[in-house]
């Protein structure tokens, strides 16, 4: 029995209806067993998503955490928008051979314009997609990871006397067997006008994978005689006896005396940090000056209570050029990555130590307001800003266990030292002194014992901003 030409179905339609629920425009075009079955097919692919959100939030991140990961997630979305296209060709086909006449040409227009629609998340899935796989075979190293299969040996205890004594307790053997991952966090001045790369933010991040406490350790530019362990650097006192701050260069210059399985100049930081807090430094990050700039950019400035007015009234820009006055005025603000950057690095009418108290600020300040909004809507942007400033050596392999570890660190659970006059030993001209003894012995304590983080030497990252 013949139908009118109003009762045909449309094939326009029908593919359209195929491009976003492949199946329903078989239905509608009458060839409804083809349609259920592949609305079963479409029910089960979001049944599978629904389940992975609510039970494998972690391990659906962990995707953009490892490259053979994200290259399977590429193929499956073009295999994906592949099945799409074939469901709205196949419904079209179906629905032309059950029409006679021509199409109008609106369903065209709104077929087109639909399609697009299709496609976009199809288009940013693969955007980015492709922004984290350069990231990550950019930034982090491939070769396999030295250190994962050695464990800290147990962290050191300190009795009420003082003194340091090691405990036998063993821990349990985590994240890639590290009892501790232990990170050397370092911020470069390295642009123009500067020679070599000169560290001046350098703490150490040390995280319990099991309990996310986390202790971070501050050191000032200006320590001098940093102890180095024995067969690293040429000095008789096993120390780098300028300012530990120059050590990179030094490295860089004179690899020979460095000797170690990476570059010279982590491999020096890394030596001089592990012996002058008794741990065994894993892993290195270095951000440079203009990538701290383009990160807080990205993210659209940080705000931050500045308890008191700042000003530097020749303030070197980060160009290595540029003099100007700055000022930062008390109170709650919103600041640029320039100026963010400055309100971490100034001195002038202050000293390391307040800088230093700044700096943990502003890195706390874009931690607790990057959002995951931000990050993604800006994501292309800080891709390229990580790109183009950051140093790293941790492993690509390792990207994995960091998705699990990070989640658990929260600012909470973060104790500081910052190693400030209290620790001075001595002074000379341009050269302070520090008791690595102590810095030592309190660093082991708060590994021991994180609770210490409430008051004490040790503290947290609360109301670091003067």
């Amino acid at each position: 029995m013949s139908t009118g030409l109003d009762s045909q179905p449309n094939p326009w339609l029908a593919s359209l209806f195929s491009a976003v629920i492949p199946g329903a425009g078989h239905i509608y075009a009458g060839e409804r067993e083809r349609g259920r079955r592949l609305i079963i097919i479409d029910l089960v692919m979001v049944a599978l998503l629904i389940i992975g959100v609510l039970f494998f939030k972690t391990e659906m991140v962990k995707v953009w955490a490892s490259l053979s990961s994200l290259s399977l997630l590429m193929v499956a979305n073009i295999l994906l928008l592949s099945y799409r296209g074939w469901a709205a060709y196949d419904a079209y086909n179906v629905a032309a051979d059950r029409t006679s006449g021509s199409a109008p040409v609106w369903a065209f227009a709104v077929t087109a314009l639909v399609w697009l629609v299709v496609l976009v998340p199809h288009a940013v899935l693969g955007y980015y997609n492709l922004v984290q796989y350069s990231l990550i075979d950019t930034v982090f190293a491939d070769t396999p990871d030295p250190v994962a299969a050695a464990p800290d040996p147990p962290p050191d205890e300190v009795s009420a006397s003082g003194s340091v004594t090691t405990t036998t307790v063993p821990g349990p053997v985590l994240w890639d067997g590290l009892e501790r991952l232990n990170v050397l966090l370092l911020g470069a001045d390295s642009g123009a006008g500067r020679k070599g790369i000169r560290t001046d933010t350098m703490m150490v991040l040390s995280i319990d994978p099991e309990t996310g406490n986390a202790v971070i350790v501050s050191i000032p530019r200006n320590y001098s005689e940093m102890p180095l362990p024995e067969g690293i650097g040429p000095w008789e006192c096993n120390c780098f006896p300028r300012l530990v701050n120059d050590l990179w260069f030094e490295a860089e210059q004179h690899p020979d005396d460095f000797p170690g399985p990476g570059e010279p100049g982590p491999t020096a930081m890394k030596a001089a940090f592990g012996e002058l807090l008794g741990l065994d430094i894993h892993y290195y990050a270095l951000v440079t000056l203009d990538g701290f700039i383009g990160l807080v950019d990205a993210l659209g400035g940080v705000t931050i209570e500045v308890p008191n007015v700042i000003i530097d009234e020749e303030y070197p820009h980060e160009d290595g050029v540029t003099i100007e006055h700055v000022v930062i005025e008390e109170g709650t603000q919103t600041l640029d990555g320039h100026l963010a950057l400055a309100y971490a690095r100034i001195r002038r009418h202050a000293n390391d130590y307040a800088r230093m108290n700044r700096q943990r600020c502003v890195i706390g300040a874009v931690l607790e307001q990057s959002s995951p909004v931000e990050i993604l809507s800006s994501y292309g942007a800080l891709a390229e800003v990580i790109k183009d400033s950051l140093l790293t050596d941790i492993p690509q392999e390792s990207l994995v266990d960091l998705v699990d570890l990070l989640p658990k660190v929260g600012m909470d659970k973060i104790g500081v030292i910052a190693v400030n006059r209290d620790y001075q030993t001595g002074v000379a001209t341009g050269r302070n002194f520090y008791d690595a003894e102590r810095i030592k012995a309190e660093t082991q304590a708060l590994i021991v014992d994180p609770s210490l983080a409430a008051g004490g030497d040790a503290f947290s990252l609360d109301g670091l901003c003067s």
